[in-house]
C-alpha cells in the first residue's frame, strides 16, 4: 500500500490521519514488489544450498529481477535447477516477510559475515545501480523470512523493502532465466560476482506470455539476423562495440539516412559537419569533462615540442567526441546572429565515441562508435513552446515513415546532484515540457532524476511489432550551454540576448535504430529498405534473357533488382531468396514469356501469376514509393 504517498508493507501501522492507497500486484509498483520479493527468495535458496555464498544486491528490473552472489564456484545450469527447487519449497511454506529497523551497529553485527552488505551499510541514505533497494531510505532495515506458525527465523537480508506479506503470494508465475558475470557495483575495478536473473508475473499465464515473447525476440535478435542476412559484423581486430556494415547493410543504412535527410531539409534544417576529435578545452567549456568524463575515451596528448629534455611547447589533450552539441555551438558563434535567423536548426549525421563498459555492449543497440542523427535548434524564449511542439510532430511523422506508429512519452526531470543551472531555469523548462507532453494526448510516464546535466527532456518511446518498447527520439531543453558558450543574437529591439537551445535526436543513433528496425521487421524490411528488392528467377535457362530484360527495366528506374542466373534448380533458388527475405521474386516461364508477363512470389509463399510486365513494374515502384510492407499478393 501507499501511505501518504510512500510505499509501505501491508503490516505497516496506520493512524486515522493517514491517506492510504492500495497497490495491486499487476501495477508497476506491485510488479516491482513481487519481483523484489522473488529476488529475496532466490538469495535464501542459494544460501540454503551454499551457506558460504556471499550476498550482493537483488533489485527488480524491467520484466524481472536479479541477485548478485560471490560463490566459491560459478553457477551451472544444474545448480540453477536445484535453486529453483529450493525456491519452490520456500514459496509453498508461506514464510512471512518481517521488517526490522536496526542501528548501523546492529546491522554490522548481524551481517558481519557479509562483506558486500557491510560496504552498503556505509551508503545509508542512497545508492546507485540497484543499491537503493538495500539502503535507499533514511534508516537501515533488515527483512527476515519467518515461519508463519512458529516464528522461527529462516533467513534475513539488509533491505529497504517493501515486500509481499508472505512468500506464498509469489505464486507460480516465476522462473529463473540465466546466470552471468557482473562486477560489484558495476565497476570493473571491483570483484566480479555471479548474477542470477529471474522473472516473476502475477500468474502462470502471464509468465507463459512473456516466455513466448522472449522466444519470438530470440528469433528476431538483430545480431543473429545481421549474420544470416550478411548485413554487419564486429571484427575482433577492430575492437568491442565497433561495427562495420557490409554492402547489404550499407544499402539499408543509406536508405534510412536518405529518408531522414529528405525529411530534415523539408522541415527547414540546415546540414552541417564537424570533426571526430577536438581539444579538451571544448569539453571543459561544455562541462562534459566535469559530468561525462567516465563515458569518454581517454585523452590523447599531442602537439608537444621537445628539444632534448626541454619542453619547448607543451602539448594538449585531444578527445574523441562523445557529443556533437559543443561543435554546433561554435558554428552558431562563428558570426553575428540576428533574431530573424531563429529558429536556427542545425542537423548532422555526426559520429561520436563513448567508452561503454564491455559488459554493457549489446550488438548495434549499445556500441562504442555510433552515428547520431543529431540536431540543435536555437530559438528565442517566445519560440520555445511552438518549436518543441513542432519537433514532436516532426518526430511522430518521421517515425511513422519507418513503420513505427505506437508511442508514449517519458519526461525526465532534474537530478539536483548532477546538474548545472538555476532552480528557476529548471522549473520553467520542466513545466513547459510537462504541458507540451500532456497536450500531445499520448501517455506520459515520469522519469524523476533522469535528465541530462544541462536540462530536462521528453523521450519518445515506441512499441515494436512484438510489443517491446524502445527509447527512440529525445527533445531536450537547455538554458545552460548558450550561457557557457556565451551565445548571443541581436534582438528586434537592438539588444543582445541569449538563445535557448533544444537538443533533438530523432533516431538516437543510426546503429541502434538499424538494430531496432531489423528486429521490428524480423529482417523482412519493407520494400524501400530491403537490400535487394527484386530477384528474377527463370523457370529454365532459356527464359533468363526475357526475365533479364524485365530486371534491366527495373534497374533503370532505380530498383535494386538482380537476375539469379545460377545453376541451381528453380525450387532451390526460391528457397534461397525467401530465406534472404527478398520482397519480390519475379518468375517467368513459357506462358509468362508468351503473354509478355511475369509471376510474383512473395515472402510468405503466396503468388500472383501472369501480371503484364508494365503493370508489374508500376506496382513495384508504387510499393517502394509508398514505403509499403508487401508480404502477400496485392488485391486486384
Amino acid at each position: 500500500m501507499r501511505v501518504n504517498g510512500e510505499l509501505k508493507d501491508l503490516a505497516h501501522p496506520l493512524t486515522e490521519h493517514d491517506t492510504v492507497e492500495p497497490v495491486t500486484l499487476d501495477s508497476p509498483d506491485g510488479l516491482d514488489i513481487l519481483r523484489h520479493s522473488a529476488a529475496h527468495v532466490l538469495a535464501q535458496a542459494v544460501q540454503n544450498i551454499n551457506p558460504e555464498a556471499k550476498l550482493g544486491i537483488g533489485p527488480p528490473i524491467q520484466d524481472g529481477f536479479y541477485y548478485d552472489f560471490d560463490p566459491a564456484e560459478p553457477f551451472t545450469p544444474e545448480y540453477l535447477k536445484a535453486i529453483a527447487v529450493q525456491m519452490q519449497k520456500i514459496i509453498k511454506q508461506g514464510q512471512r516477510f518481517v521488517r526490522r529497523v536496526v542501528t548501523e551497529e546492529q546491522a554490522r553485527e548481524e551481517l558481519a559475515t557479509e562483506p558486500y552488505k557491510l560496504e552498503l551499510i556505509g551508503l545509508k541514505g542512497g545508492g546507485d545501480n540497484g543499491e537503493n533497494v538495500e539502503v535507499g531510505g533514511s534508516e537501515l532495515t533488515i527483512y527476515q523470512n519467518i515461519d508463519a506458525k512458529t516464528g522461527e527465523v529462516y533467513w534475513q537480508d539488509l533491505c529497504r523493502g517493501p515486500h509481499l506479506p508472505n512468500t506464498k503470494l509469489i505464486g507460480n508465475g516465476w522462473a529463473l532465466m540465466r546466470s552471468a558475470a557482473a562486477y560489484w557495483r558495476g565497476s570493473e575495478k571491483n570483484p566480479q560476482l555471479q548474477r542470477i536473473y529471474g522473472t516473476a508475473w502475477p500468474s502462470k499465464e502471464e509468465l507463459r506470455t512473456y516466455q513466448t515473447r522472449l522466444e519470438e525476440a530470440a528469433k528476431r535478435d538483430h545480431r543473429k539476423l545481421g549474420t544470416e542476412l550478411d548485413l554487419f559484423s564486429f571484427p575482433e581486430e577492430i575492437g568491442s562495440g565497433l561495427a562495420v556494415f557490409h554492402p547489404k547493410g550499407g544499402i539499408v543504412r543509406n536508405e534510412m539516412e536518405n529518408y531522414l535527410r529528405k525529411q530534415l531539409l523539408a522541415a527547414g534544417y540546415e546540414l552541417v559537419n564537424t570533426p571526430h576529435i577536438t581539444k579538451g578545452q571544448l569539453f571543459e567549456t561544455s562541462q562534459h569533462l566535469n559530468w561525462y568524463k567516465d563515458g569518454m575515451f581517454p585523452a590523447m596528448h599531442l602537439d608537444a615540442v621537445i628539444d632534448g629534455e626541454k619542453v619547448v611547447k607543451p602539448g594538449q589533450d585531444y578527445y574523441l567526441k562523445p557529443m556533437n552539441c559543443p561543435f554546433h555551438n561554435l558554428i552558431f558563434r562563428a558570426r553575428a546572429r540576428s533574431y530573424r535567423e531563429l529558429p536556427l536548426r542545425l542537423a548532422e549525421f555526426g559520429t561520436v565515441y563513448r567508452y561503454e563498459k564491455s559488459g554493457t555492449l549489446a550488438g548495434l543497440t549499445r556500441v562504442r562508435g555510433m552515428t547520431q542523427d543529431d540536431a540543435h535548434i536555437y530559438v528565442t524564449a517566445e519560440q520555445v513552446s511552438a518549436e518543441i511542439k513542432s519537433q514532436l510532430e516532426f518526430i511522430f511523422e518521421t517515425l511513422r515513415g519507418y513503420g513505427l506508429a505506437d508511442f508514449y512519452l517519458e519526461l525526465s526531470t532534474r537530478d539536483a546532484e548532477k546538474s548545472v543551472g538555476s532552480d528557476e531555469q529548471w522549473q520553467t523548462a520542466e513545466a513547459m515540457l510537462q504541458q507540451i507532453a500532456v497536450e500531445s494526448g499520448l501517455e506520459l510516464v515520469a522519469d524523476p532524476g533522469g535528465a541530462a546535466f544541462y536540462g530536462p527532456k521528453i523521450s519518445v518511446q515506441a512499441y515494436d511489432a512484438i510489443g517491446r518498447t524502445w527509447q527512440l527520439s529525445t527533445v531536450q531543453l537547455d538554458f545552460n550551454q548558450p550561457e557557457l558558450f556565451e551565445l548571443e543574437y541581436a534582438a528586434a529591439d537592438g539588444s543582445r540576448k541569449r538563445p535557448i537551445m533544444i537538443h533533438r535526436a530523432l533516431l538516437g543513433s543510426i546503429e541502434r535504430f538499424f538494430g531496432i528496425l531489423l528486429e521490428h521487421y524480423a529482417g523482412a524490411f519493407p520494400v524501400w529498405l530491403a537490400p535487394t528488392q527484386v530477384v528474377g528467377v527463370p523457370v529454365a535457362a532459356e527464359f533468363a534473357p526475357y526475365l533479364n530484360d524485365v530486371i534491366e527495366q527495373l534497374r533503370s528506374r532505380g530498383v535494386r533488382a538482380e537476375l539469379d542466373n545460377s545453376d541451381d534448380r528453380m525450387p532451390k533458388k526460391i528457397r534461397t531468396h525467401t530465406k534472404a527475405k527478398v520482397p519480390f521474386q519475379l518468375i517467368a516461364g513459357a506462358d509468362d514469356m508468351a503473354a509478355g508477363a511475369v509471376s510474383f512470389r512473395f515472402r510468405d509463399g503466396s503468388q500472383l501469376n501472369g501480371l503484364p510486365v508494365a503493370a508489374a513494374v508500376r506496382r513495384i515502384l508504387d510499393a517502394i514509393a509508398s514505403h509499403e510492407q508487401v508480404n502477400t499478393a496485392w488485391s486486384e
